[in-house]
């Protein structure tokens, strides 16, 4: 028997910190928020992460999610980006694992694959492809639809685990 579970995927960032709510029950996504938490650009980097915990916080206080998924970081060319990029992923494996929810981690072309069939793809074909996996999803910019799409890698990713576990109990 499937069960409706609740399920926010999070983009992190410094800047803007993408997050999405779906549910899922069985094979079937539905879409439910999503938004954006940004920090003070001209605050100090503690501040700065104290805005995106509080934010984050605040979303699934209000979303009630079961589960949370949350991209890995890739390493660029800029060392001090990517450092404080890693703080912005910390925080957002922080709060939902502090809210006792299981955080998920998926790779870029993980979340890609799920969604578009492909591991590389442009932000386009993420979009459209939201549309047709969940015609009623508003997101406003890349970083709320990627967090969408992490959330679907996971709901599909779920899907494949609980098919396992059944074959295995059989």
């Amino acid at each position: 028997m499937n069960s409706l579970i609740r399920i926010i995927g999070i983009d992190p960032g410094l800047r803007r910190t993408g997050w999405g709510v779906i549910e899922t029950l069985g094979n079937s996504l539905r879409f439910v928020a999503s938004g954006t938490v940004t920090s003070d650009d001209k605050a100090d980097l503690a501040s700065r992460l104290c805005q995106l915990h509080d934010g984050l916080s605040e979303v699934l206080h209000i979303h009630k999610p079961d589960e949370a998924a949350v991209e890995q970081t890739f390493v660029n060319k800029d060392a001090v980006a990517t450092l404080k990029l890693g703080q912005a992923r910390g925080i957002a494996m922080l709060v939902p694992a502090r809210a006792g929810l299981p955080v998920a981690e998926y790779a870029p072309n993980a979340v890609k694959k799920a969604v578009i069939g492909v591991g590389h793809g442009e932000k386009q074909q993420i979009h459209m492809m939201l549309k047709v996996l969940m015609p009623k999803a508003q997101f406003i910019g890349n970083d709320a639809a990627d967090a969408l799409a992490i959330a679907i890698c996971h709901a599909h990713h779920m899907g494949g685990a609980r098919a396992r576990l059944k074959i295995a109990s059989l």
